[in-house]
Protein backbone atom coordinates (compact mmCIF):
# COMPACT_ATOMS: atom_id res chain seq x y z
CA UNK A 1 0.00 0.00 0.00
CA UNK A 2 1.29 3.12 -1.00
CA UNK A 3 0.46 7.00 -0.63
CA UNK A 4 -2.20 7.62 -3.48
CA UNK A 5 -3.72 3.91 -3.25
CA UNK A 6 -7.69 3.07 -2.50
CA UNK A 7 -7.27 1.65 0.87
CA UNK A 8 -9.26 -1.88 0.99
CA UNK A 9 -11.95 -1.71 2.48
CA UNK A 10 -12.82 -4.44 5.52
CA UNK A 11 -14.62 -5.23 8.41
CA UNK A 12 -12.64 -6.63 11.67
CA UNK A 13 -13.59 -7.33 15.40
CA UNK A 14 -12.63 -4.65 17.75
CA UNK A 15 -11.10 -5.22 21.45
CA UNK A 16 -15.01 -5.48 22.39
CA UNK A 17 -16.14 -7.35 20.22
CA UNK A 18 -18.45 -5.21 17.94
CA UNK A 19 -17.71 -5.17 14.14
CA UNK A 20 -15.69 -2.05 12.49
CA UNK A 21 -15.72 -1.18 9.17
CA UNK A 22 -12.91 1.19 7.64
CA UNK A 23 -15.62 2.71 5.08
CA UNK A 24 -18.02 3.71 8.52
CA UNK A 25 -14.97 4.33 10.60
CA UNK A 26 -13.91 7.31 8.06
CA UNK A 27 -17.66 8.42 7.56
CA UNK A 28 -16.55 10.94 10.83
CA UNK A 29 -12.83 11.83 9.48
CA UNK A 30 -9.90 10.91 8.02
CA UNK A 31 -7.99 8.30 10.66
CA UNK A 32 -4.21 7.14 11.48
CA UNK A 33 -4.39 2.90 10.97
CA UNK A 34 -1.77 1.66 12.48
CA UNK A 35 -0.51 -2.15 12.61
CA UNK A 36 1.59 -3.31 15.66
CA UNK A 37 3.25 -6.49 16.17
CA UNK A 38 1.27 -7.66 19.36
CA UNK A 39 -0.53 -6.81 22.05
CA UNK A 40 1.41 -6.62 25.67
CA UNK A 41 5.03 -6.37 24.44
CA UNK A 42 6.83 -3.02 25.34
CA UNK A 43 7.01 -1.52 22.17
CA UNK A 44 3.88 -2.11 21.24
CA UNK A 45 2.29 -0.43 24.46
CA UNK A 46 4.99 2.94 23.95
CA UNK A 47 3.18 2.70 20.60
CA UNK A 48 -0.34 2.95 21.19
CA UNK A 49 0.50 5.05 24.39
CA UNK A 50 1.58 7.88 22.01
CA UNK A 51 -1.29 7.25 20.36
CA UNK A 52 -3.53 7.60 23.49
CA UNK A 53 -1.31 10.16 24.80
CA UNK A 54 -2.05 12.65 21.77
CA UNK A 55 -5.88 12.01 21.71
CA UNK A 56 -6.68 16.02 22.32
CA UNK A 57 -4.96 16.53 18.81
CA UNK A 58 -6.39 13.67 16.62
CA UNK A 59 -9.91 14.92 17.91
CA UNK A 60 -9.03 18.50 17.20
CA UNK A 61 -8.55 17.57 13.77
CA UNK A 62 -11.45 15.49 13.76
CA UNK A 63 -9.67 12.69 12.80
CA UNK A 64 -9.22 9.08 14.81
CA UNK A 65 -6.98 6.59 16.04
CA UNK A 66 -7.45 3.18 15.38
CA UNK A 67 -4.98 -0.18 16.07
CA UNK A 68 -5.01 -3.08 14.57
CA UNK A 69 -2.80 -6.48 15.05
CA UNK A 70 -3.43 -9.86 14.49
CA UNK A 71 -4.22 -10.36 18.20
CA UNK A 72 -6.92 -12.16 19.37
CA UNK A 73 -10.29 -9.59 20.49
CA UNK A 74 -9.84 -11.05 24.45
CA UNK A 75 -5.91 -10.03 23.46
CA UNK A 76 -7.12 -7.25 22.56
CA UNK A 77 -9.18 -6.22 25.20
CA UNK A 78 -6.60 -6.79 28.11
CA UNK A 79 -4.25 -4.36 26.19
CA UNK A 80 -7.10 -1.53 26.15
CA UNK A 81 -7.93 -2.24 29.74
CA UNK A 82 -4.18 -2.43 30.98
CA UNK A 83 -2.95 0.69 28.85
CA UNK A 84 -6.47 3.13 29.35
CA UNK A 85 -6.71 2.85 25.63
CA UNK A 86 -9.71 4.97 24.19
CA UNK A 87 -9.45 4.06 20.56
CA UNK A 88 -10.29 1.30 18.71
CA UNK A 89 -8.06 -1.67 18.58
CA UNK A 90 -9.04 -4.49 15.55
CA UNK A 91 -8.63 -8.05 15.81
CA UNK A 92 -6.78 -9.03 12.70
CA UNK A 93 -6.24 -12.80 13.58
CA UNK A 94 -5.78 -14.53 10.56
CA UNK A 95 -4.19 -11.49 8.97
CA UNK A 96 -5.91 -11.13 5.86
CA UNK A 97 -5.92 -7.08 6.43
CA UNK A 98 -2.44 -7.17 6.93
CA UNK A 99 -1.50 -8.86 3.85
CA UNK A 100 -4.25 -6.25 2.08
CA UNK A 101 -2.07 -3.64 3.35
CA UNK A 102 1.04 -5.30 2.26
CA UNK A 103 2.76 -5.34 6.10
CA UNK A 104 1.85 -9.12 7.08
CA UNK A 105 5.62 -10.83 7.66
CA UNK A 106 6.03 -14.28 6.03
CA UNK A 107 7.36 -15.43 9.59
CA UNK A 108 4.10 -15.68 12.29
CA UNK A 109 6.80 -15.21 14.83
CA UNK A 110 6.90 -11.07 14.65
CA UNK A 111 4.01 -11.91 12.84
CA UNK A 112 3.57 -7.52 10.86
CA UNK A 113 5.67 -4.68 10.05
CA UNK A 114 5.32 -1.76 12.44
CA UNK A 115 3.23 0.49 10.29
CA UNK A 116 0.95 3.50 10.55
CA UNK A 117 -1.58 4.71 6.90
CA UNK A 118 -2.94 8.37 7.32
CA UNK A 119 -6.31 7.38 5.50
CA UNK A 120 -8.57 10.34 3.99
CA UNK A 121 -12.29 10.05 3.94
CA UNK A 122 -12.08 8.87 0.54
CA UNK A 123 -10.11 5.65 1.36
CA UNK A 124 -6.97 7.12 -0.17
CA UNK A 125 -3.59 6.44 1.53
CA UNK A 126 -1.88 9.98 2.21
CA UNK A 127 0.76 8.74 4.03
CA UNK A 128 3.07 6.14 5.06
CA UNK A 129 5.08 5.74 8.43
CA UNK A 130 7.26 2.52 8.67
CA UNK A 131 9.98 2.78 11.50
CA UNK A 132 10.19 -0.58 13.70
CA UNK A 133 12.82 1.47 16.03
CA UNK A 134 11.06 4.81 16.72
CA UNK A 135 8.10 4.01 18.39
CA UNK A 136 6.24 7.38 19.43
CA UNK A 137 7.74 8.83 15.35
CA UNK A 138 3.86 6.53 14.02
CA UNK A 139 1.34 9.16 16.22
CA UNK A 140 3.68 12.05 15.90
CA UNK A 141 4.13 11.70 11.99
CA UNK A 142 0.41 10.63 11.62
CA UNK A 143 -0.46 14.04 13.13
CA UNK A 144 1.81 15.99 11.02
CA UNK A 145 0.35 14.63 8.06
CA UNK A 146 -3.25 14.88 9.28
CA UNK A 147 -2.80 18.82 9.96
CA UNK A 148 -1.08 19.01 6.00
CA UNK A 149 -4.58 17.46 4.80
CA UNK A 150 -6.54 19.64 6.78
CA UNK A 151 -4.82 22.89 5.84
CA UNK A 152 -4.55 22.16 2.10
CA UNK A 153 -8.20 21.81 2.04
CA UNK A 154 -8.69 24.77 4.05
Amino acid sequence: MRVGDLAPDFTLLDQYGAERTLSTLLASGALALFFYPAAMTSGCTKESCAFRDLGAQFEALGAQRVGISMDSVQRQSQFTQKNQLDYPLLADVGGHVARQFGVKRSLDLLKVKRSTFVIDKERRVVDVISSEINMDAHAQRALESLRALYSARN
